[in-house]
């Protein structure tokens, strides 16, 4: 019994391995160079989720700090250009935030990203949701999208070249209503 659980074990460790040879040999690529494929999609991955940190946390430095010198920030059509331009608009959207700043009122999550990279430059998708304090605290989604990205290596690191934000749940033409409605009440004495 005991070798039949062994012969077992080595058959499905082996099932499990073979793909991944398969595509490793199919690729003709070196080992360095799949280990540098992994460790700029791992890169571009973080890159997703430090967006999401940053933009939560009001630090709109390190937001801008993650897209490339010449990057482009996309919505319909609202373009922002170039780090400044980018960080402008964070201050438009949300304000500037008070020092030791701590936001309980939101939170994005960004899920089910696809990273193909091609040398220095990549493509990334992914999903985007925005919860918001509900009336009594509780979660509650308000805004749910995608994005589609380029990526570039600029001084050794992976920056956002071109980020395109689109709005599924609501419209982008519901939501605009949405953000003027909260910008008209940041306004308020």
């Amino acid at each position: 019994m005991k070798i039949h659980r062994s012969i077992i074990r080595g058959w499905l460790a082996a099932l499990a391995v073979t793909p991944a040879l398969v595509w490793a040999q199919s690729t003709g690529l070196t080992i360095e160079q799949r280990l540098q494929r992994v460790e700029d999609e791992l890169a571009i991955r973080r890159v997703l989720v430090d967006y999401a940190s940053t933009q939560d946390a009001r630090d709109y430095d390190a937001y801008a700090a993650l897209f490339a010198k010449e990057g482009e920030w996309v919505n319909g059509k609202s373009v922002y250009k170039g780090r400044e331009a980018i960080k402008k608009m964070l201050v438009s959207l949300y304000g500037t935030p008070p020092p030791s700043f701590v936001n309980a009122e939101s939170y994005h999550l960004i899920s089910n990203p696809q990273v193909d990279v091609h040398g220095d430059r990549a493509t990334a998708r992914s999903r985007h949701l925005l919860v918001l304090r509900g009336p009594h605290g509780e979660p509650t989604p308000v805004l749910a999208g995608r994005y589609e990205d380029e990526f570039i290596r600029e001084d050794g690191e992976w920056k956002i070249l071109r980020r395109v934000d689109y709005p599924v749940m609501p419209t982008a033409e519901e939501w605009a209503k949405f953000i003027r409605e909260r910008r008209a009440r940041m306004e308020k004495p």
